[in-house]
């Protein structure tokens, strides 16, 4: 799998194009450096900071993806950290204050890019005749994301909404 991926990236770059790649980051570290080498830039998601709640919306720990991230950035490599906003999952003060200080203290400027949750997945499983639990997913309000963007400013992190 990754050696396909590093083939094609490769192959990619022989003809000039900008290539990007976008990541949990939960991958082998060795796997993640070689594919840097080839890769111009990385769209790196980050979902929330906290261990616990990261593994119940995502099935994994945070603790590799988290890991591979500080390596990246110490490689030079650049990247963007993209952070899907999910209204009472991880828009609180206290994910947003700590993940603002994680990405503060990597080396580089690492600007973010929030996305905010968007219902659209419901109307195509009513189509469809489907039940769709959400679990109690919800968008964030204009308000929220203008107090995570200026949260992020406070620690010298440039944050947009979209991206």
């Amino acid at each position: 799998q990754s050696d396909f991926l590093i083939e094609l990236l490769d192959e990619i770059g022989k003809e000039g194009l900008h290539r990007a790649v976008d990541t949990t980051g939960m991958t082998k570290t060795e796997t993640l450096l070689e594919v840097a080498k080839r890769t111009d830039l990385f769209l790196y998601d980050l979902k929330a900071m906290n261990p616990e709640v990261h593994k119940k919306f995502t099935g994994v720990s945070n603790k590799k993806i988290l890991e591979n991230l500080k390596i990246l950035a110490q490689s030079g490599a650049n990247i963007n950290v993209r952070i899907p906003l999910i209204k009472g999952v991880n828009t609180d003060e206290k994910n947003i204050a700590l993940s603002a200080e994680f990405i503060a203290n990597l080396p580089g400027d690492i600007p973010v890019s929030l996305l905010p949750y968007h219902n659209i997945a419901q109307g195509k499983h009513e189509r469809l005749g489907q039940e769709y639990d959400q679990e109690g997913l919800k968008e964030p309000l204009e308000e929220e994301l203008e107090r995570v963007i200026q949260q992020f400013a406070e620690f010298g992190v440039r944050a947009t909404v979209g991206g």
